[in-house]
């Protein structure tokens, strides 16, 4: 993801696809989902209240869809 004035570009470098996040609400939603472990707390902790999050989880969605978000890989613990 890369920052730009409008919010964000996202490019996917095996399909050569760009997607641009035009909120800055979503993009903020995107980062913070290294941080918790599911889109609802990413959501949460970016101030995105329960009764908003519809759409926030809608966008979410297409982006995984598209595979420019992909799930995480379990940490393995030695």
């Amino acid at each position: 993801m890369r920052p730009e004035p409008f919010g964000a570009l996202l490019y996917h470098f095996g399909t050569r696809k760009l997607s641009f996040l035009k909120n800055r609400t979503i993009v903020a939603v995107v980062q913070a989902l290294a941080e918790h472990p599911d889109a609802q707390s990413a959501c949460r902790a970016v101030g995105v209240d329960d009764a908003e999050v519809g759409p926030y989880l809608d966008a979410l969605g297409v982006l995984a869809g598209s595979n420019m978000l992909v799930p995480r890989e379990p940490k393995v613990e030695a």
